[in-house]
């Protein structure tokens, strides 16, 4: 049996500012730190003795995140940026208000970009899809995730075997600092237990 345990970053500074999240690199609040170091203990009375791996997006949310749960898991986070937030090119540094009142194009498919230097929900698939083989053919048991919401809707997608333009119609979007159990079974099958739990970041 392989279980995945995805944690959606916990309260970064661009959501209390009011800017675009994407690939700016953005710091945890001190909230975002407390809600991450329970999120780590609250785990670890799960995982308890279990050998872990944690992977992990680079940007600076999704890191902070990672380092201090790993600190209660003892795991060391390994770094992929096939795990980053879909880049919306040039409306990285600016605010939600600019996003919106300049964005290129309305997205209605999954080929569609916002602006013409961004990634659309496929491309973002394709970053995404040769990690998720690699973890999902590989002999780790137990896996951990820590990333962004938008990025892990598509690995949601992917993990219920679904197609990329399946997002046209229908998405699985989680909650800052939400934690997602997927469990394939021995037989194959996959099971999602928990979506976006953000019971775990509450002191217990």
């Amino acid at each position: 049996m392989k279980t995945i345990i995805t944690i959606q970053h916990t309260q970064s500074a661009h959501h209390t500012n009011g800017m675009v999240g994407s690939w700016t690199d953005w710091e945890l609040t001190e909230q975002g730190k407390t809600q991450a170091r329970n999120i780590g203990r609250n785990l670890a009375e799960i995982i308890k003795d279990r050998r872990a791996v944690m992977y992990s997006s680079d940007l600076k949310r999704a890191a902070q995140t990672a380092e201090l749960v790993a600190e209660a898991l003892e795991v060391t986070p390994m770094y992929r940026q096939e795990l980053r937030e879909r880049n919306l090119g040039k409306c990285c540094g600016k605010s939600v208000k600019w996003l919106r009142e300049n964005r290129e194009t309305d997205e209605k498919t999954v080929d569609d970009r916002l602006f013409s230097d961004a990634e659309s929900r496929r491309d973002e698939w394709n970053r995404l899809k040769p990690f998720y083989d690699e973890i999902m053919s590989g002999g780790e048991q137990l896996i951990l995730i820590v990333s962004h919401g938008d990025l892990l809707s598509v690995l949601n997608t992917m993990f219920a075997g679904l197609d990329v333009t399946s997002i046209d119609s229908f998405e699985m979007f989680g909650m800052a600092g939400g934690v997602s159990f997927l469990i394939e079974s021995d037989e194959g099958k996959h099971i999602i237990k928990r979506m976006s739990d953000t019971s775990f970041m509450m002191q217990k």
